[in-house]
């Protein structure tokens, strides 16, 4: 790994970050149920590999022949990439408040949704900002925030073999997601603090059994992808090679960003529907025009 402290700019060779790559989601893209994904936890040998065939139900063995040949076939195009490319990082951690619906980010105002359908068990309507210490405390406190990305050229390659085109892109996604796990780490454990007896296993790492959450923008608890332009400001994810189209969609593909929060409490959540009396008012906060808004969160009106 190569780190550059002063701009919190990470680089990776592939091999660092493979290890860190969830499977599951692999396999998903590839149209295997998660208990295919089970081929990555063996040992690599031809006896492991027949008796794990073994634990499927007879009618299921040629798609988990399938799974494991698909699985060899990756790590064979994870070694050649790994000649040639690299997976980067940037992180940034922020003095952070919550005022309202909103954080602020070392000054910069970042909208934020909250839930508006009521839970059937009565629990509270919850927003991201519930797990930062409100401003009117008049102490601060820190938010992370983060982008990853592979480098843009695998994106690339083979496109005259549609096989190895899509092995090469669901990969790249992988290993983005990947950097970002390892990069999460590091922040807990060194360059934050907060976690610095943290001990966990790879596959713990990827349960999520460590304290705090990791929102990523366009996932459920952060759907509107324009505030990437708000992230870009403070991260200035050009140096590690992404680009924002003008409705905020990252280039290359294989990218991610979000939030980092440390709160034991933080967990989880989806926003869901909302009105048009917080549409207008999130417009508002976010400096954009309603139609602009409703444009960004359709998902969610």
């Amino acid at each position: 790994m190569m780190n550059s402290p002063a701009d919190n700019v990470l680089t990776y060779p592939i091999h660092e970050v493979s290890p860190y790559i969830n499977w599951i989601y692999f396999f998903h893209a590839w149209g295997f149920q998660p208990r295919f994904s089970t081929i990555a936890d063996i040992h690599g040998c031809d006896s492991c590999r027949a008796m794990w065939l073994t634990t499927f139900p007879e009618g299921e063995r040629a798609k988990a022949a399938e799974a494991m040949q698909l699985f060899k076939e990756a790590n064979r195009m994870l070694n050649q990439l790994d000649e040639e490319f690299r997976v980067h990082a940037v992180f940034r951690l922020c003095k952070a408040n919550a005022d309202g619906d909103n954080l602020l980010l070392d000054g910069t105002l970042f909208p934020l949704l909250r839930q508006q359908i009521p839970h059937p068990d009565g629990s509270p309507f919850l927003c991201l900002s519930d797990f930062v210490r409100p401003l009117s405390s008049g102490i601060p406190d820190v938010v992370g925030i983060f982008a990853a990305s592979c480098d843009g050229g695998i994106e690339l390659l083979y496109e005259n073999d549609p096989y190895k085109r899509m092995l090469v892109q669901t990969l790249a996604d992988r290993l983005a997601e990947a950097a970002t796990e390892k990069m999460h780490e590091y922040v807990r454990k060194i360059a934050w603090g907060y976690a610095k007896e943290e001990h966990l296993s790879i596959p713990e790492l990827l349960k999520e059994k460590f304290q705090g959450i990791r929102p990523a923008v366009g996932y459920p608890s952060l759907p509107d992808q324009s505030v990437n332009f708000l992230l870009n400001q403070l991260l200035h994810m050009e140096q590690i090679g992404i680009s924002l189209t003008e409705n905020g969609a990252m280039r290359p593909h294989a990218t991610v960003c979000g939030l980092m929060l440390a709160h034991p409490a933080s967990r989880y959540f989806a926003v869901g529907k909302i009105g048009n009396d917080q549409l207008e008012d999130y417009a508002r906060r976010r400096g954009i025009s309603v139609t602009e808004a409703k444009k960004f969160l359709a998902s969610n009106l």
